[in-house]
Parts: C-alpha cells; structure tokens; sequence
C-alpha cells in the first residue's frame, strides 16, 4: 500500500499519517475540533503474518485497529484461493470479513460450527458464520488476521490482550508427583494471599466505605480472609486433594480443554455471598488474565478434600473455565477478590474493592503452544468423526487390495464391493467431507517453495492431508492406482456413470492402442506447464488449474459459471463414451500420481506364462487399457480396479486355468472289443 492508496482507503474526515519506519504501519487520525487523535493503526497482515492460504500463497488483508484492540475496517486486497476464483465467487469471501469490524482484540474469534451460533456471544468468546466449500481457506484468512493483529497490538497498543483459544498452552496430564498440602505449597501450586482488616480499609480510604466496617477499624491486624488458589485440573494438585472417584468423576465432567480451579478461603470474609447459588457465575471472585476477562462457574463440586487441619472448616468451591474461553495454563492468572461497602439506608452508595491473588504454574506441569500459526489442531478435533471414517474406509480398502480370496474368487462380490467403496468416495470423501485431492495441491507446494515459506497451510484440511498420507505409502505398495480407481471422488463419479450407461446398453469406445499410448502422454505435458507456471507466476496458475473440473462438479457441486459447469459436464459425458477418458488422456493430477507410483518396489499383480502368449482375456478385459500384447502391466497406466486379478483366480474366467480344469477332469475313452470279433480276428 503506497501512501495514496492508503488515502483512498481512508478518505477525509480520516487524516493518513506518515508510515512508520520500524514497524509497517500507518496512523491513522480523525480531526476534532482544532486538533487530531488516533483513530487508528492500518497495516497489511503479510507484513506481519504470511501464512500461506490453501493455495500456497499468503492472503494480504488491509487492517485497521483502534487504540482499545477493535477492528475499524477489514479488507481484503489479494489472495488466490481457488475456491473464492471463478468459485464460490468473491462475494461470499468479502460478507466473511465483514464481520470482523467492531469486535476487539479482547474477544475469543471463533468461527461458528454445529455446536454454536455464528454470530452469537457466549462468555468471553464471539461467533462468526464461516464460509461452507471454504471452511480451510477462512480459518487460515481469520489465523492471518489474528496473528497480524496481535502482533500491532503488542507493539503499538501496550497490551497483550486477546490470546486465539487454539494457541494456549495445555496441561500436562503425564506428570504426576504425590504431594501433601505443603508439599504443593512448596512446589508453587498452591497460592496464598492473606488479606488483614488494614489491607480492606486502606483500600476503601477516601470512598464512602471508608469506616463502614467496625470491626475492620477496632482490629486492623486480624484476618479478614486467607485465600489459596490452585489449578486442580493439574494432576499433581487434582489427584492429591480429591480421592481417586473424584478425580474421575471431575475428569468425567470436563470437556476438552477445559480447566477446573480450586479456590479456598477462611476468615471473616465469607467466599460466597448469601444469595450465592451454586452452579452459578460466583459472585464475589472473577478471574482475568492478561486483562482479558475470563468467565468461570460454580461447578457444585460435591468432595472432600485432602486438606490440613487448620483448613478443614474453610469455604471452598471449585470453579470451571470452558475452552473456548482461551485460558492459557502457562500465563499468570489474576484471581479478583471483590468486596463490596454501602453507606446509606433508602438509596445506598456502594463501593467495591477488588484484591488480588496471583498464581503461575511452573513449565513442568505445562505443554506450551509450539507456533503461533498453528490453530489447526481444532480443526482436526472437530472433524475427529469424518476422521475417524475415513480411517475405517481405508483399512477396508488395504483389505481388499491384499487380494483377500473371499472376494478376489466371487467376480459379483468384487464388483459389488467396488461398486459400493466408490459411492462411498463420490458420496462421502467428496461430496459431503471435501476430500478430494487436486493440482492446486501441488501447485501449492511449488509455490510455497519458490517463495521460501512452510508447509504447515495443509494442515488446515485435515482430510486432505490423511488422504496424501495415505496415498504417499501406498505409492511404495500398489503405485499410483489407489487413489486413481479408489480414493478420487471425480474418479469415481466417471466409473459409476460409465457402469450406469454401460446398464442401459451404451458401448464404450476403445481407442485403438496405438492412439491410446499417445493420448496418454497429453497429462505428463499438461503436468509440466503447471508446475513451470506456478513456479513463476501465480495468476496464470490459477487460471490454467481450471483444466481440472473437480472444484466445479465435487467442491461446488455443479454451482458455478456456466463455462466451468460445461466443461466439467463435457468430462463426464465423455466417460459414457471412453472409459475415464479425462482421468487417463488429460488430469494432470493422476499424471503427478503416475510419477510418483514409480516409488513402486515390486510388481503386485501376479502373471501367468500363458498371459499375453497367447491369452489376452485380460488385455482384452481391461477398460484402462493397461496391459500390452505380452501380458505386462503397465503399472504407470493401471488404476487398480482387480478386473484382471478377479479373471487370475477364476477357474470360470482365467482360459488358461480353464484348460488346466479341463485336462484333470477328461476322461479317456475306452473301447470294448466283442470277444467274438476278437476270436475271427
């Protein structure tokens, strides 16, 4: 941003000022009167937070943050994710930000999901509705802004305010040390602060609550309250205070990433009011860290607690803070002790007093945050079920590719189970969890490269990464095949339309094999320009990406642009006629997989002697047409669909296991002789 285009983002009665030179940032002022005062502070988040999008490059956002931590304006001045161009459209992406203007620094930013309401508050943290088909794109777009902004805050605004729920540290739950109630003490787990009759009258010195309380005047030196504070989701302070039941018990009642706290206080001052109900926000302790206010609830903990003698008539309560709140254990927490005076009967001034209790827990009972651009591990946790079928989808499909004789043996059976595995790939992985695996993938890994940043942007989509995972061993094992005829949602949306035209007696074309070869080496070539471009120039790989249709017909679900649509239709169409034809001749995609297969140790799929000379049942059989006039397989070439592995252990389809059959169960003919015939011979 040169400083006249600064001025047209922030027109009169804005005043631009000069950019800073130690930090990339511009004040921005508003005049009053006769003179001007901060509005404001503009800066670009890649200057401060280049993480890269979904396609491997960075989205550059144009922020503005006022002196108490609040978004004045938010925009977006570039990006390339695939999905916002010639998607989804810019429109969806532009409403996203929008939402940011007017909340703060000070809240937890979360973009809604299933559990909560977009665009609701709930205790500490505030809601925005997310972008569905680019649920990856925003989360790293709200990281960028977030990071960025943090980053101004902490320089320019003085505070710290504002930690992202995602980036605290965790608890340990490995550790453990058996320790007595002094023990803790010692070890700084457990907090005490003693507050005497002096310290609260000092406190309301000058107010109206000044000598309200007679015995606070008349016994300065005695104790009004004796406060301990501990972290009792630590299990070195929860497993020694509670017996082994309540412990569980308490594990049982957290959700993940919540934190159970222990206060205790003797003395005068009782911890909870009379109208204090238990269950509830208590009423006379709060709890900030950071200056963030964090909400915390009673959680009416019914135990006995391993306490000294001195303490066992002390008033405890255990409170609860959610996850979302952003706790962070490895931060100090400032415990607020409120005490209230009033003077006067009919219309009573009041005046509170807060006193405070600070605990920290040493770095041995705390994991901390490892990045501050790693908020991907929520991702994950939310999708833990998608996840977790996933899994289950893939070790049923090693299952069946280790060429079990259950199914290998029964053609039907095989067909049937393919049949159903890639309607579970159209339906699930691609439409429903937005698994499929494309170009930009790579695209994106070239240009991070090129520009020198890291990778971690693929961890925003976790069923993309599993996928990759997944696929990059099995390039060792089977090549290229599983994901091509198993795992590729567009893959597999070609094969079931070729099968359902097939069904209603439209023959596929076979090319012949002399065309066949040279067509197939188009998607090698069509590989090679986009990884040249996307070295070089980022625009023109987000135009030439669209040769491939699976962001049109699996991301978007046909709802986009007519050309886009008619391109991608044109795909499918053309299955009915040649059997995948874009996934054999033209996906740059599979040609990616093709060389990457040749990581392949060993030749899996077993031949006969007899194949290819002279049988060529399955050559003939095979639809990729995969397998040469010899009987070799074209390993490059082959997407695994066990056609010729199912013929292999068929004595009804294999003609050489045909005959095999044939000749043990032929009989020899014998012919009987009549003796008379024999004698006048």
């Amino acid at each position: 941003m040169t400083r006249e285009a600064m001025e047209r983002a922030f027109p009169a009665p804005w005043v631009v000022g000069e950019k800073e030179r130690d930090l990339p940032v511009w004040p921005i002022f508003r005049q009053e009167l006769t003179s001007t005062t901060i509005a404001a502070y503009a800066f670009e988040s890649q200057d401060f937070a280049a993480i890269p999008g979904f396609s491997g490059t960075p989205f550059n956002l144009l922020i503005a943050l006022d002196p108490n931590g609040e978004f004045l304006d938010v925009r977006v001045l570039s990006h390339h994710e695939p999905v916002f161009l010639e998607g989804l459209g810019e429109k969806p992406l532009f409403a996203f930000v929008e939402q940011y203007k007017n909340l703060s620094l000070k809240q937890s930013i979360k973009i809604g999901t299933g559990q909560n309401k977009s665009g609701k508050e709930s205790g500490a943290n505030v809601y925005i509705d997310g972008v569905s088909k680019a649920t990856a794109s925003v989360r790293i777009l709200n990281q960028s802004l977030l990071a960025a902004s943090l980053k101004v805050a902490r320089a320019k605004l003085g505070y710290s305010e504002g930690r992202d729920p995602d980036l605290v540290a965790k608890v340990r739950t490995d550790v453990f040390k058996p320790l007595d109630w002094a023990g803790l003490q010692k070890a700084g787990l457990i907090q005490r602060a003693t507050f005497k009759n002096s310290d609260i009258e000092s406190a309301f010195v000058g107010t109206a609550g000044e000598g309200q309380d007679a015995e606070a005047v008349q016994q300065p030196s005695a104790v009004f309250a004796d406060v301990y504070v501990a972290h009792l989701s630590v299990p070195t302070v929860g497993k020694n205070l509670l017996s082994p039941e309540k412990w569980a018990y308490l594990q049982q009642r957290l959700d993940p990433g919540d934190h159970a706290l222990l206060v205790l206080a003797k003395g005068r001052y009782p911890l909870m009011g009379e109208d204090f109900v238990r269950g509830t926000v208590p009423d006379r302790l709060s709890l900030t860290q950071q200056k963030l206010p964090i909400e915390i609830r009673d959680m009416d903990l019914d135990a006995v607690l391993n306490l000294p003698a001195e303490l066992v008539d002390a008033q405890w309560m255990v409170v609860r803070v959610i996850a979302p709140a952003g706790l962070d254990p490895a931060q100090p927490l400032n415990y607020e002790l409120h005490v209230t005076r009033s003077k006067g009967i009919v219309y009573p001034e009041r005046v509170t007093r807060h006193f405070s209790v600070v605990a920290e827990l040493s770095h041995d009972y705390v994991e901390r945050a490892e990045s501050d651009q790693k908020t991907w591990h929520s991702i994950w946790l939310d999708r833990w079920l998608e996840l977790a079928v996933l899994l289950a989808a893939l070790a049923l499909l090693v299952w069946a590719l280790r060429e079990p004789p259950w199914l290998m043996r029964h053609p039907l059976r095989m067909a049937w189970f393919r049949r159903g595995y890639l309607l579970f790939t159209l339906c699930f992985v691609g439409w429903y969890a937005q698994g499929q695996l494309s170009i930009v993938n790579l695209t994106a890994f070239v240009q991070a490269v090129v520009a020198g940043r890291g990778l971690g942007f693929f961890m925003y989509d976790p069923m993309t990464v599993l996928l990759w995972a997944f696929v990059g061993v099995t390039f060792f094992v089977w090549g290229r095949g599983t994901f091509c005829g198993w795992l590729c949602p567009f893959g597999a949306l070609q094969d079931l339309v070729s099968q359902i035209t097939q069904r209603f007696g439209l023959k596929v074309w076979r090319i012949p094999q002399r065309w066949d070869d040279r067509l197939k080496k188009i998607k090698y070539g069509v590989l090679l320009v986009l990884l040249a471009c996307a070295a070089v120039s980022v625009t023109w790989t987000d135009r030439l990406v669209e040769i491939e249709p699976f962001k049109t017909s699996i991301t978007l679900n046909f709802v986009r642009a007519w050309p886009f649509v008619v391109w991608a239709v044109a795909m499918v169409v053309l299955s009915a006629f040649v059997y995948k034809g874009y996934c054999r001749y033209l996906c740059p995609l599979g040609a990616g997989m093709g060389v990457l297969g040749k990581l392949r140790r060993w030749d899996w799929i077993a031949r006969r002697s007899e194949c290819g000379q002279p049988c060529q049942r399955c050559r003939s059989d095979c639809a990729y047409q995969a397998i040469d006039k010899q009987g070799k397989v074209d390993y490059d070439e082959c997407f695994q669909c066990m056609d010729c592995v199912v013929i292999y252990e068929s004595d009804a389809l294999c003609v050489p296991r045909i005959l095999e059959v044939r000749e043990r169960h032929a009989v020899i003919p014998i012919h009987l002789v009549d003796k008379r015939e024999k004698g006048s011979r």
